[in-house]
């Protein structure tokens, strides 16, 4: 009697199976360039953008007074 599954096991078994296939990533859907990737990309750039703009009115001024 032990050895023979039971209705309990047996619905729990098929509750895992359809869990770990829902949660299970789509091949089709796998991406050569991830979004987060980009978005740190293009927010790092517009950064050194920001830090350029800056820093290169300062040296506009200096080279001015001199």
């Amino acid at each position: 009697m032990a050895d023979e599954p039971n209705e309990i096991l047996a619905a729990v078994a098929d509750a895992k199976k359809r869990k770990d296939a829902a949660t299970a990533p789509d091949p089709a859907d796998k991406s050569n360039w991830p979004m987060r990737i980009i978005g740190v990309g293009i927010g790092s750039a517009a950064v050194a953008a920001a830090v350029l703009f800056a820093n290169s009115n300062k040296t506009a001024k200096s080279k001015k007074k001199g």
